[in-house]
């Protein structure tokens, strides 16, 4: 884990810590939480098309979209660490098993999903 990254989740934990809300930290109610705050974040882009989205976070829509994106990060680093995953090891697998999935030659300016290649 990256020191930086190291020193937030010390900040989160000690946060967690001093408020007793370990009790309500548990997997699955920290699971909901990142489904909750992930649709926070869609609910800034509902019903706008992509030229009325990137007004939106021209004229001051991108605070209120970085602090639900903190929200859900937030969320997934205490997830990580209370079930022992190092979030940045996992993110570097992911990409490579992606990589293996989506080879340049196949999907290369292609939505397709891997199976549909």
């Amino acid at each position: 884990m990256s020191d930086r990254l190291h020193a937030i989740l010390e900040k989160l934990l000690d946060f967690r810590r001093k408020r007793d809300w370990e009790q309500f930290h548990k997997p699955k109610d920290l699971a909901i939480s990142v489904v909750l705050e992930a649709a926070e974040l869609l609910e800034e882009f509902q019903w706008k098309n992509d030229a009325e989205a990137r007004r939106y976070l021209a004229e001051g829509g991108l605070s209120r979209v970085r602090e639900e994106i903190a929200d859900i990060a937030i969320y997934i680093v205490i997830l990580s660490h209370d079930l022992g995953i190092d979030l940045l090891e996992e993110m570097e697998k992911k990409i490579r098993k992606n990589e293996e999935k989506y080879p340049v030659g196949k999907s290369k300016g292609s939505a397709k999903k891997y199976d549909k290649l």
